[in-house]
């Protein structure tokens, strides 16, 4: 499983020496490894005695478990709704476990600077705004705990406004939890705003978070308030609709 999150990441593919020394594997493991993941359809090398990378075998897979889940079709409307009204990027993250990660996206920009990185990906609590709307919704020590697991990440990792304590994130919190959602410029990435706030569904907790991100010359801090009242309202109706996917029957508050 740490070979193919990592081959995730790099999509042109990685040498075997390099993904042995990326995952502090021997070679003679990682090559056997390697060689079981080509079986099974998985893994392929881009050339002969080349780099390794993904099928697309893994990301059909996701797609099918989430279209048999019904999650994109219920909230693909919703996305796209909200991306019309913002005009910028708007993303649905899930909560699994430890983890919040995006699913599902609707590009509002038509022209100019278009913030759009990949799907898929594992979410930074500490400095993103899908984040700190799942964090805002836990106790202090159930945050402190997430963040302390994943990490701030290193200085490359996230922006210049980017809370790097707990003391600080903490401080962000309570801000967000008295907003409703969470709002930050720069912290993220240089240049760049988002917001975002929790869906919620009772008994359950937070099941994620609809984010709206975009760069900070469009997605001011007076823009991000206009556009709170919309932003928690596709949040409602996300809970509302999400109680028609199995995905979401039987899920836990974290």
């Amino acid at each position: 499983m740490r070979i193919l999150e990592t081959l995730a990441q790099a999509p042109e593919g990685l040498p075997l020496s390099a993904l042995a020394d990326e995952l502090e594997l021997p070679r003679s493991a990682c090559h056997r490894l390697l060689a079981d993941l080509t079986r099974c359809g998985y893994v392929r090398q881009v050339r002969a005695h080349g780099d390794y990378a993904l099928t697309t075998k893994l990301p059909a897979l996701g797609l099918s478990y989430l279209g048999g889940a019904g999650i994109i079709d219920i909230a693909q409307p919703i996305i796209d709704r909200l991306a019309d009204v913002s005009g910028e990027l708007v993303r649905l993250a899930l909560v699994d476990g430890d983890r919040l990660t995006f699913v599902g996206k609707a590009q509002g920009a038509r022209s100019g600077l278009r913030y759009d990185p990949d799907m898929g990906i594992d979410v930074r609590l500490s400095c993103s705004a899908g984040g700190h709307a799942w964090l805002m919704t836990l106790s202090e020590e159930r945050a402190t705990e997430l963040v302390a697991h994943q990490g701030f990440g290193s200085p490359k990792e996230f922006g210049p406004k980017a809370p790097t304590t707990f003391k600080a994130l903490m401080k962000v919190l309570e801000e967000d939890r008295r907003r409703g959602f969470s709002m930050m410029t720069e912290m993220y990435a240089p240049g760049m705003s988002a917001m975002a706030a929790p869906v919620q569904r009772r008994g359950q907790g937070t099941v994620g978070v609809i984010t709206i991100a975009g760069p900070l010359m469009r997605l001011t801090p007076a823009r991000m308030q206009v556009l709170g009242e919309p932003l928690v309202a596709a949040a409602q109706q996300l809970a509302l609709a999400s109680a028609s996917s199995p995905f979401f029957s039987h899920r836990r508050h974290s």
